[in-house]
């Protein structure tokens, strides 16, 4: 008895990998940068990858391109410690920034001598007497305002370290970088155990008449939470009104004035503002959010 044999042209194809459905969009070379882009968007239109992706290899594509100099927290908004000072005059400055890495400088911001950890306060608790902060410190890494950010991402995986202190062509101090706002540029913002929970409010107070803000907070919420009359005409959210201040997407840690509160841009990334810090300096005005 014979077995009937299945026709080629019936069998089932096995379905193609997305490897394999890329490679087949993306087999004219593309002659540019923006030729590559145009073609990635394209694949994403056609739903060979998901928008988080697309955003990614943008990412990676612009971090190419950009320099330390782009993302850098300016010197005047750094937050320091000096080595002159005992734990009990720089333990408020730790715990109200709640940063993991802090600049130990001498004289000034263009002395830095070392990098401490927060976390290496907790030998001070267990023993006042014998901590001292020169002995708990790590080395500073120093980079230039021209490395691009690529390379010193290299450089922070090979040497495992998590900030570095810039310099300009002078060799003086101009701002700080971590490996957080390398990692921002390429997966948007990195949200850590003191960032928002979606299922919070988008205001909470933080105490000492600040509060903690979402850039997303709609310009008519915050009027009524603070009894404020900021006017959102041609924006809608709080953070596109620190926006239109600034005139740019502004970086960590710069402030601006809105009516009668100065607000400190907390979280930040190349494409969005994302947390405000919210302090009310006087009783707000009728302002038009400049």
């Amino acid at each position: 008895m014979s077995v009937p044999v299945p026709d080629p042209d019936e069998r089932e194809e096995p379905r193609p990998s997305l490897l394999e459905r890329l490679t087949a969009f993306l087999t004219r070379e593309p002659e540019d940068r923006d030729e590559l882009l145009d073609l990635l968007r394209g694949a994403f239109e056609r739903r060979l990858f998901d928008a988080d992706a697309l955003s990614m290899i943008e990412g990676v594509l612009q971090v190419s391109e950009m320099t330390v100099r782009d993302i850098m927290i300016p010197r005047s908004q750094m937050d320091c410690v000096s080595i002159d000072d005992e734990p009990p005059a720089f333990i408020p400055l730790v715990l109200e920034t709640k940063h993991s890495r802090f600049p130990v400088i001498g004289e000034s911001k263009d002395e830095v001598v070392g990098i401490l950890l927060a976390k290496e306060l907790l030998a001070y608790y267990q023993s006042p007497e014998t901590f001292s902060v020169r002995d708990t410190l790590r080395p500073a890494v120093f980079v230039p305002e021209s490395k691009r950010l690529n390379v010193l991402l290299r450089e922070f995986r090979s040497n495992r370290n998590h900030i570095a202190i810039v310099v300009d062509e002078y060799g003086g101090v101009s701002g700080l970088v971590t490996i957080e706002d390398v990692l921002e540029q390429i997966v948007g913002d990195i949200e850590d155990e003191y960032d928002f929970d979606e299922t919070v409010d988008n205001i909470i107070a933080e105490g000492h008449g600040r509060y903690r803000v979402k850039a997303q907070t709609e310009v008519g919420d915050f009027n009524a939470k603070f009894g404020s009359r900021l006017a959102g005409d041609s924006v809608d959210t709080v953070g596109g009104l620190v926006v239109r201040a600034f005139g740019r997407l502004p970086k960590r840690g710069e402030t601006v004035t809105l009516g009668g509160f100065r607000v400190r841009v907390v979280r930040a990334d190349s494409r969005r503002v994302y947390t405000l810090q919210v302090e009310k300096i006087a009783a707000a005005a009728d302002a038009a959010g400049a």
